[in-house]
């Protein structure tokens, strides 16, 4: 059983690429495996001995620059919180402990607020997704982050489906099922902008996502952009709440996690409860 003596947050951004996602795995390089090492040779303590829990799950090759994550550490982690004396060396050390040419970048590491939960705490989440289409200029610096698509895309059509979405609803439809997990999320925002090289960027915001669903979403308003579908057609498919194939959940390299926002310190237990009890579909 792990007696936790402390609690930090880490912010944290990487490059996906060489990933098997975040989550650790047996024989695969994942995120939080390079992390929980990390935190295992600063603190002194052995694996089984800490735990870290992150905002949000990426997939395989999925990016962040704005992940957020809480590691419990045993009783030793407080004796060299307190030798460091301050967040900028332990801030050294981890980052030194990950090595230079590590594609994780801590950001910033500080003791965790009373009720902070990475996870529950969360009041949203925020993904950039990036897709170059054939009006884009195709720069190669960008090529393991963004989807190149040889098709014309309607963003109107794009940006009319995300409007068309939002709101709390049951998004099995767009979601890989996990036992027991709840699949009714509220989509706060789902949006499309060109940048200087005409790259489509969507914004999609919401208050927690299933596992997929972000490039599930994605996949369906490639399949409106191409005229493969119809708006009508998609909503109908959410309201189904049945799995589908009738569009692709994108590639991986093109999703990006930006940012995480919480609530005031005050507030972060109270939020953490509310997001574990089960959520309700309203009726109307």
């Amino acid at each position: 059983m792990l007696v936790v003596s402390i609690r930090l947050r880490l912010d944290l951004s990487y490059d996906g690429s060489e990933f098997s996602g975040w989550a650790v795995q047996p024989n695969r390089r994942t995120v939080q495996g390079g992390v929980e090492l990390a935190l295992s040779r600063v603190f002194h303590c052995e694996l089984h001995q800490l735990r870290t829990v992150v905002a949000g799950r990426t997939d395989a090759g999925v990016h962040a620059t704005g992940q957020v994550c809480h590691a419990d550490l045993p009783d030793e982690a407080e004796a060299v919180v307190t030798r460091a004396g301050s967040g900028d060396r332990l801030l050294k050390r981890l980052r030194g402990a990950l090595g230079k040419s590590s594609p994780v970048w801590i950001r910033s590491v500080v003791r965790a607020p009373e009720g902070f939960d990475a996870r529950f705490s969360a009041l949203s989440r925020r993904y950039e997704y990036r897709i170059a289409d054939a009006t884009s200029t195709k720069d190669p610096r960008q090529v393991g982050y963004t989807l190149w698509s040889d098709d014309h895309l309607d963003r109107e059509a794009m940006n009319a489906l995300g409007h068309k979405l939002l709101g709390l609803h049951d998004w099995a439809s767009f979601c890989r099922a996990r036992p027991g997990a709840t699949t009714i999320r509220e989509l706060q925002e789902f949006s499309w902008t060109p940048d200087a090289d005409n790259v489509l960027v969507s914004t999609v915001l919401a208050d927690a996502f299933c596992h997929s669903m972000v490039r599930s979403l994605v996949g369906a308003a490639v399949a409106v952009g191409r005229g493969d579908l119809s708006i009508e057609q998609v909503v109908a498919l959410r309201d189904a709440t049945t799995r589908t194939s009738s569009w692709k959940t994108m590639a991986a390299k093109g999703l990006t996690l930006c940012e995480v926002t919480y609530p005031p310190d005050r507030e972060l237990f109270r939020r953490a409860e509310a997001t574990r009890s089960q959520r309700e579909q309203p009726t109307d």
